[in-house]
């Protein structure tokens, strides 16, 4: 299976390019294991994927992966990390790697996002409330 169709490229690639709070274009999976990326940008390199990497050891983190790397990756059945067909993000990549932090895993489930979107617009609510001294 390809990872990155034309349109997926051409999405992250515009997503890459602005930098801002994107929704996960594309989730990656390995089929035999419990490592799952949702991924919002591609760097114009062609190669530099940012978005939430949930490897399965209860830390998932915001940050950077190699396409070439997820590309190479073999299990022993020869199986390579895949593409979820059917994933459509919701929210924002924050939304999804704040009730990945609260859960300690990656989730779709929408309570748990719907409860993360919420205490993130409570934060950014009270953090512009503030009058400066």
């Amino acid at each position: 299976m390809e990872l990155l169709t034309s349109v997926l490229r051409i999405g992250l690639l515009a997503n890459g390019a602005n930098r801002g709070d994107n929704l996960p274009v594309v989730k990656f999976f390995n089929p035999l294991g419990a490592a799952t990326w949702l991924i919002s940008e591609l760097d114009a390199d062609g190669d530099t994927l940012f978005g939430l990497a949930d490897l399965g050891f209860g830390c998932p983190e915001l940050g950077s992966v190699s396409l070439a790397e997820l590309q190479s990756v073999r299990s022993p059945l020869g199986l390579g990390i895949a593409r979820d067909l059917h994933f459509a993000a919701k929210h924002p990549l924050s939304v999804y790697a704040a009730a990945a932090r609260a859960r300690g895993r990656i989730t779709e489930h929408p309570d748990h996002l719907d409860h993360a979107a919420a205490m993130l617009a409570r934060a950014s609510a009270s953090g512009r409330s503030r009058s400066p001294p």
